[in-house]
């Protein structure tokens, strides 16, 4: 292997989103000295990529994807990191080494996790990886009202700290259904902006309406129950403007229900991108549910048991050492996430929820959710609304409005759809990127082997 060729190619840089604890800088830092307590102690969004001789280290929060690949160029490893599969491919395609690339091996760094990487040569050693966000489970009080109160100032709290940041005369759009995420997140908004002295009137809200859909007319409502509405917007789009493919290609991903998010997000987005070409903030409530286990267990192959058990399980899916850990895309919204950054981030947006914040999430975790359900799991239909509500009553003083749960791609169309199939998403994502492998083998190709005088940039 060659000695002095920089094998670190780092396509997109540290990032952060509502920051605390720490600078961009330091976080780097922390990340290369592999200092998971220095990490613990920041609060926020970040991605960072740091390196220690040989050893490369990645580390991230749930809302900034990151993702490396091992290319082999110079006798050895180059470690190519970025937020995107196809921006890593059209790195590898600069270098004539785009034969060598498969979508399945790149992989996304799990959120919550420093990853270690040797750069030593072949064979390619196992990634480590060390944790630095561990919060207590079920330490909390059982009274709903008290954990309502510190969840939902905790959400206070991180949405305070992101909108700090947002420059005063800048607008702030909120992905808003009139469903009780949305609903807390317009509420939060605007209550921090007020606390900051700013104008809680610079908080906007807007909702997708496909013709006679759901969202919007509970989304009209609530902002009229909150006395809102000329703070409140419609999105008009056509149905046959939800296009699928585009949101798999953006998202990198076959997840049919992330599928079906992204691409209704990106009809939202689209919408009111058109009507304010400058407007950059966006707020929404991913991860609401998450946090509070607000998913039918009909829907899936899990358990009430499965789910109390693994209190990170939304989250993170089932952990590193799972059999059913993704490398290729982690777990959990871990993974999901990039339904929300992807779009936003293609239409010029930056996102941010403060339901996927790391004191949030530690203060939903905090609920003693076994002693709270005592074996119902129908009770987590109604628990959700109990403690947002109790908690935006406790911290604002507002009597929130409390709408059905429904999916985004559901709720913006008045006619039902039938629901897409796994095997449709995943056979589109494997089309999609065998015709651009099949392009990049008519290109020139580059050997691992070859050695230039000119290292890569």
């Amino acid at each position: 292997m060659l000695e002095g060729v920089d094998r670190l190619i780092d396509l997109v840089g540290t990032r952060a989103a509502g920051l605390t604890g720490a600078s961009e800088t330091q976080v780097a830092e922390s990340t290369s000295r592999c200092d998971a307590d220095a990490l613990a102690q920041t609060d926020g969004h970040f991605a960072a990529v740091g390196r220690d001789g040989k050893t490369v280290r990645l580390a991230r929060t749930i809302g900034i994807p990151l993702r490396y690949f091992v290319a082999k160029m110079y006798h050895g490893p180059f470690l190519v990191v970025s937020d995107r599969m196809d921006q890593i491919f059209a790195w590898c395609q600069e270098q004539r080494i785009a034969w060598q690339f498969e979508p399945a091996y790149t992989r996304m760094v799990p959120a919550h996790y420093i990853v270690e990487l040797d750069q030593v040569g072949c064979p390619d050693p196992a990634p480590r990886y060390r944790r630095f966000f561990d919060p207590p489970v079920g330490q909390g009080s059982t009274d709903l009202h008290d954990a309502g109160a510190a969840y939902i100032a905790a959400a206070l709290g991180a949405l305070k700290r992101w909108i700090a940041a947002v420059p005063d005369n800048e607008p702030i759009a909120v992905a808003f259904s009139g469903g009780i995420d949305s609903t807390a997140t317009l509420i939060l908004a605007r209550h921090a902006c007020a606390e900051l002295g700013r104008d809680p009137n610079s908080v906007k809200a807007f909702s997708l309406d496909f013709g006679g859909g759901e969202d919007a007319a509970q989304a009209g409502r609530a902002a009229h129950e909150l006395g809102l509405a000329s703070s409140w917007e419609r999105i008009d789009a056509a149905p046959d403007s939800c296009d699928l493919e585009a949101a798999i290609r953006l998202i990198e991903d076959y997840q049919p229900l992330d599928v079906e998010c992204a691409a209704t997000a990106l009809c939202l987005l689209r919408g009111i991108r058109q009507r304010y070409r400058d407007l950059k903030f966006l707020i929404d409530g991913d991860g609401g549910d998450e946090n509070l286990k607000s998913y039918p267990l009909e829907d899936s192959d899990l358990t009430l048991s499965s789910v109390l058990r693994n209190p990170l399980l939304y989250q993170e899916g089932w952990g590193v050492d799972a059999i059913k850990h993704s490398l290729a895309y982690s777990g959990g919204l871990s993974r999901s996430y990039v339904r929300t950054y992807a779009p936003a981030a293609a239409l010029g947006f930056q996102a941010f929820s403060p339901f996927t914040v790391r004191s949030v999430i530690a203060a939903a975790v905090a609920i003693p959710f076994e002693r709270v359900l005592d074996g119902h799991a129908e009770r987590l239909e109604t628990l959700k609304r109990d403690v947002v509500c109790a908690g935006i009553k406790a911290v604002t003083g507002i009597e929130m409005p409390a709408n059905p749960k429904r999916r985004f791609q559901d709720g913006a169309t008045a006619v039902p759809r039938a629901r897409v199939s796994k095997a449709s998403c995943r056979r589109t994502f494997s089309r999609i990127w065998q015709e651009r492998l099949r392009d990049a083998e008519t290109l020139d190709r580059r050997s691992g082997n070859e050695v230039s005088e000119a290292s890569p940039r």
